[in-house]
């Protein structure tokens, strides 16, 4: 698969943005399915392997190329887990509509500080889970298949403005700060999904 094109099966700006960064070392052209003129698919599935491999195979069924898709989102305990594969729908879900990823993401963050209202700070753990799939093509027997978990807690107010979604609620313990102020070299050596995109670098094809 190296040098070639691999079809990124996300709109999401913020998510192409980190996996065109850390994906940049495998020598391949990524490109957005958007600029292919591929739709999002629906994402039926129940876990988070099942819909990134939706998302994968549906790209190259449209492009007939190979494809990369991610699927993430966050799991609060005190939520049971919830939103989960849901993460990017989480407000949506209750029949609001928005304009732009920027209000749903705005949102997204406000219903979950309302879920939590009156959780005290020590029940607040959370982590946020990526599954990154890679499709040789449509009909791919063996995908590869590649897993990352980021642990922190849910702040009870947005703190910073670097990444994307819930990065403003994620407080990282390592750090001792939100997740939306840590600078993106940083971010994408710890995060969910830069552990599952060093995987997935680490198991592609030889030679890199």
């Amino acid at each position: 698969m190296n040098d070639t094109r691999i079809v990124l099966a996300s709109g999401n700006a913020g998510k192409l943005r980190e996996l065109h960064r850390i994906l940049s070392t495998l020598g391949v052209a990524l490109v957005s399915q958007r600029e292919l003129g591929v739709d999002d698919a629906d994402e039926t599935g129940l876990t988070f392997v099942e819909n990134a491999l939706i998302k994968a195979r549906h790209a190259c069924e449209v492009t007939g190329l190979p494809a990369i898709a991610d699927d993430s989102g966050i799991e609060v305990d005190a939520l049971n887990g919830e939103p989960g594969i849901y993460s990017a729908r989480f407000a949506a879900a209750r029949g609001t509509s928005f304009a732009n990823r920027d209000e749903s993401d705005e949102a997204n963050n406000a219903l979950l500080l309302e879920c939590l209202h009156g959780v005290p700070p020590t029940q607040r753990t959370a982590r946020f889970q990526c599954v990154i799939v890679s499709l040789r093509h449509a009909a791919d027997p063996t995908p590869l298949i590649c897993q990352g978990t980021w642990e922190g807690l849910i702040l009870e107010s947005a703190e910073g403005t670097n990444g994307f979604g819930y990065d403003p609620l994620f407080f990282v313990p390592s750090h001792n700060c939100a997740s939306a102020l840590l600078d993106s070299d940083t971010k994408n050596a710890i995060s969910h999904r830069g552990q599952a995109l060093e995987q997935l670098r680490r198991c592609w094809p030889s030679p890199l």
